[in-house]
């Protein structure tokens, strides 16, 4: 006997929980079906964010940074460590125990919202009269139907030709994620987030990081300014950065009684080379995840990527099926995926949910931070948009002094008639935290001036957002 619901989710990742629970709220009984399984096979919701993606990177950086402050800037406090040392199974042990904590926080948000939880993987069956059937494969199998189904899926790490992930050599983020070991010779390639924060783990806790991007620019979706700040810091740092390579083969070879991987490349001057590496990153983007879905067998319309094709409301092409987060188009954040989530729960009820994909912000969680909103500068230019832009140095601020770490800059970019907010672009301590304020500025359509205007607590870091809106005037305070 089938279950009936009004809203079936599937997958329980950031989209798709929120999805879940906020549909719950608006009255509506509502099932969610993930099939992550923890180590001991119990469920472990959340997605890849949790369970080895945002959550887990997070939880490694704090503890490679700690360790970083302590080999390298606790001396510049007096603070004297002898015989320093990291455990990096107790490390990586901590990190299981945040995301178990993460997961455990979820089951318990779909318990207290009365969101009925099925642990398997859930696809379609058939289309009803005005209804699907959703069958959820797994330990205990089950068929369930609904009126409104929201697919959020997530995605998966996309694998370079030739070198398959066997997350023991070739790693995924899945794979860089529980090294047990530090290996001392790492190789990334692709500098996006996922490869550039996974390279800061290990090269602060004593790898040799190179990493080998194709694009001739480092970060080129980043603000210009910024990148070159960014590419100049991780020089600085110790990650080695070759840009326009063209990748031939990967191999896993034995040399000697150790495993490692030979990396054949073409260097930008068109040089062959090769890299020999204990252990090789592949972080060359992500792919939706439909296969298993049985998108075919109702008709969902996928495009050529395997995404979900969607309208700006998130409906699919099939009524009362939405889809959200990963699967679908735009930026694979968790955070948008979140605000998919809960839009798609409101116009299910009837109201109008609103996602602006103009203000989502960006973050890198490396050191320092990077963190954008808006346009770049680069893009206004090939707009041809009139604008004008203003930057404030960290050096310049007394709380990061204070911090010990001075590094980057603040960036607004502003109308050069409305003074409008366009872009606000960080390098720095903290960068992550103090996007937010361009992001709110932004949504209520403020100007640099606004900002400029609004008092900011001294001594902190936000002074360096009003200091970059002053500049847009060629103004500054001077703190």
């Amino acid at each position: 006997m089938s279950q009936q619901f009004d809203v079936v989710v599937i997958g329980a990742g950031p989209g798709g929980y929120i999805a879940a629970i906020r549909a719950a709220q608006l009255g509506f009984k509502v099932a969610c079906i993930d099939e992550w399984k923890n180590a001991k096979g119990g469920p472990a919701p959340g997605g890849t964010c949790t369970n080895v993606g945002c959550i887990p990177s997070k939880a490694l950086l704090q503890s490679s940074e700690h360790y970083e402050q302590a080999a390298h800037h606790f001396v510049d406090h007096g603070i004297t460590v002898e015989g320093l040392s990291i455990d990096v199974n107790k490390m990586v042990a901590r990190k299981d125990t945040v995301v178990k904590q993460n997961n455990d926080g979820i089951l318990y948000l779909f318990k207290k919202n009365k969101v009925t939880f099925f642990h398997g993987r859930g696809s379609f069956a058939k289309a009803a009269e005005g209804a699907y059937e959703i069958a959820v494969t797994g330990d205990k199998p089950d068929t369930l139907v609904a009126k409104h189904v929201v697919v959020a899926t997530g995605s998966s790490a996309r694998q370079l030709a030739g070198a398959e992930f066997d997350e023991k050599f070739i790693l995924s983020n899945e794979g860089a994620l529980a090294l047990t070991e530090t290996p001392k010779k790492l190789g990334v390639i692709g500098s996006g987030v996922i490869g550039l924060e996974m390279g800061s783990v290990w090269r602060r806790l004593g790898a040799e990081v190179t990493v080998l991007e194709a694009m001739p620019t480092f970060l080129a979706a980043v603000d210009e300014q910024v990148a070159k700040e960014a590419q100049k810091l991780f020089t600085k740092q110790g990650l080695k950065l070759q840009l326009g390579v063209k990748i031939g083969d990967i191999k896993v070879t034995k040399r000697g009684k150790a495993t490692g991987v030979s990396v054949a490349y073409t260097d930008a001057a068109g040089a062959a080379q090769s890299l020999d590496v204990d252990k090789l990153i592949v972080s060359i983007g992500r792919v939706p995840n439909t296969q298993g879905l049985s998108a075919e067998s109702v008709g969902l319309k996928l495009d050529e990527r395997g995404a979900i094709v969607v309208d700006d409301d998130c409906k699919t092409n099939l009524p009362n099926v939405w889809a959200v987060g990963d699967v679908v188009r735009g930026p694979m954040l968790a955070h948008k995926a979140e605000e998919e989530g809960v839009a798609v729960a409101e116009r299910i009820a009837g109201q109008h949910g609103h996602v602006d994909f103009n203000l989502i912000p960006w973050v890198i969680y490396t050191s320092p931070e990077i963190a954008w909103v808006g346009k770049t500068e680069q893009a206004l230019k090939a707009e041809g948009r009139p604008y004008k832009a203003g930057s404030f140095p960290f050096i310049a601020n007394g709380r990061a002094r204070a911090l010990g770490d001075t590094t980057g800059f603040v960036k607004f970019i502003a109308d050069e008639k409305t003074d409008e907010i366009l872009g606000v672009h960080i390098i720095g301590p903290f960068a992550s935290e103090l996007i937010a304020e361009a992001c709110v500025a932004m949504a209520f359509k403020a100007s640099a001036e606004d900002i400029a205007r609004i008092c900011h607590a001294h001594p902190s870091l936000s002074e360096s957002t009003k200091e970059a809106a002053l500049a847009v005037d060629k103004r500054t305070l001077n703190f």
